[in-house]
């Protein structure tokens, strides 16, 4: 079937999760860069922290892994790649393993590449990014797209759960996690109870970051999917 796989990782890349079969993109996305000031690390409420990463957070860049669990908790499969952002509505996903993909968000188109594949699917930004976890890293207004709650602590982590208010983000609910002030993981849960959990590493914020990590040129010969 043309294009199945790749409009599965759509919709992988607007949920924040993804299908537990091989060569499927997942993003999420909504990832919140740390900005690493000095008073955050002394904040008790989570809330507070995510409201001031979205508020400071211009650049950043991370590795991170990330674990999607099947609803029934029977299948895992685990990825792992690189992150970069800049405010506002532009970021890449660099999946280097197990398999190959890139997801860039230009400020004006969402594009999906499988090399294996040698397929790309573009969206509108706008109409893609709405209240998803990936609005959150694109500079979503927090309090009219989520409705946000801090939960108890665990895992050593300080936890706020984003609820979309409205249900076309394809999600249930984010959990954001803070070690110290900082970004520490991301729990999404889709509507079908699947959850795709991110860890991150490495956290720059604020630093240039090259032009070109948000131009996304289609390889020669591929499959362009437009929706």
């Amino acid at each position: 079937m043309v294009g199945a796989r790749m409009a599965a990782a759509a919709a992988a890349v607007l949920a924040g999760t993804r299908a537990l079969r091989p060569c499927r993109a997942l993003a999420l996305l909504a990832v919140l860069l740390v900005p690493g000031l000095a008073p955050l690390a002394a904040r008790a409420d989570a809330v507070a922290a995510l409201e001031a990463f979205v508020r400071d957070a211009r650049t950043g860049s991370a590795e991170f892994t990330q674990t999607v669990t099947s609803p029934d908790g029977a299948k895992r499969r685990s990825s792992s790649g690189t992150f970069e952002f800049s405010r506002p509505n532009r970021f890449r996903f660099s999946y280097t393993k197990p398999f190959e993909q890139i997801i860039v968000a230009d400020g004006q188109r969402l594009w999906i590449y499988d090399p294996d594949l040698n397929q790309v699917i573009s969206r509108k930004q706008s109409s893609a990014l709405t209240a998803t976890p990936a609005a959150l890293l694109a500079g979503a207004q927090l309090d009219r797209d989520f409705r946000l709650s801090a939960e108890p602590a665990r895992d050593g982590l300080e936890w706020v759960k984003a609820v979309p208010r409205q249900a076309e983000g394809g999600f249930e609910s984010l959990r954001i996690g803070f070690r110290n002030g900082e970004l520490a993981a991301v729990d999404i849960t889709d509507s079908l109870g699947q959850r795709s959990l991110l860890q991150f590493r490495d956290l720059k914020l604020n630093r240039p970051l090259p032009a070109d990590r948000w131009v996304f040129a289609v390889p020669k010969g591929a499959d362009v999917i437009q929706q």
